[in-house]
């Protein structure tokens, strides 16, 4: 008899923000691993349902649930939606993010709001309500950061502030969720080329390029060296790591 060798076999996770770039490579890769996924998207179902396309054109198990994870009924239809379908949730990756850029004389409330409501707040109020339908035996929970937590970027303040709130939520929930068996981690990338960066007309740009050219390794990062790091993360191979932040930039301090 063949004994199945993928990490996350019999496994259920959801990645949040999956309909494309990180998220979308992370739940691919998730899915070889074994894991049944939950492909959260806000607006590109489009993308969603391609991506579990994909998964399930390789013999996985996924399905795409709309979810706006800056509001609280939306998270808990996610959450509902994962545990009829798929059962007790054991692996979270909260991937779904924003990125806006602007000077200081720019900032407004609607700007801050916006990316903490999502970075920040969707990602504890997401965490919460996946806890209340966690496997009882633990799990792993995966939080995307970002470079520019500790790396200085001009006109970035508000959207570095989240990414710092990030970091330290990570390590406090750590601390919080260790007892019950539940590791939770942080992932900083560097710059990663996705459709977002492209849309965001970074691509080719004085800071995209400023960017490679201080990369020891010399290039952009893609989505699937991201998405390796989670798989490790969420598998029993780091059954021994929680509160700690890992820095996926190709060498880039």
């Amino acid at each position: 008899m063949q004994t199945n060798t993928r990490k996350l076999a019999g496994k259920v996770a959801i990645v949040t923000g999956a309909s494309k770039g990180i998220g979308a490579a992370i739940a691919k890769h998730l899915a070889a691993e074994g894991a049944a996924v939950v492909v959260n998207y806000s607006a590109s179902k489009t993308g969603a349902d391609k991506v579990v396309a994909e998964i399930e054109a390789e013999g996985g198990k996924a399905m795409a649930v709309q979810a706006n994870v800056a509001k609280k009924a939306d998270i808990e239809k996610l959450v509902a939606e994962t545990k009829k379908a798929f059962g007790p949730v054991d692996i979270l990756v909260n991937n779904a993010g924003i990125y806006e850029f602007a000077p200081l004389e720019q900032i407004t409330e609607e700007h801050f709001r916006k990316l903490f409501d999502l970075n920040v707040l969707g990602l504890l109020l997401t965490t919460q309500e996946a806890l209340k339908n966690f496997n009882p035996a633990g799990g792993s929970i995966v939080n995307l950061s970002s470079v520019v937590s500790t790396l200085a970027f001009p006109n970035a303040s508000v959207y570095s502030g989240t990414k710092g709130a990030v970091d330290a939520i990570t390590r406090s929930l750590a601390a919080e969720l260790g007892p019950r068996g539940i590791r939770v981690n942080a992932i900083r990338p560097g710059m990663v080329e996705t459709e977002g960066t492209h849309a965001a007309g970074i691509e080719n740009s004085e800071m995209q390029n400023q960017v490679r050219a201080q990369t020891p390794l010399g290039r952009l990062g893609q989505p699937v060296d991201i998405a390796g790091t989670v798989g490790f993360l969420a598998s029993a191979n780091s059954s021994w790591i929680t509160g700690e932040t890992f820095v996926i930039a190709g060498g880039l301090r």
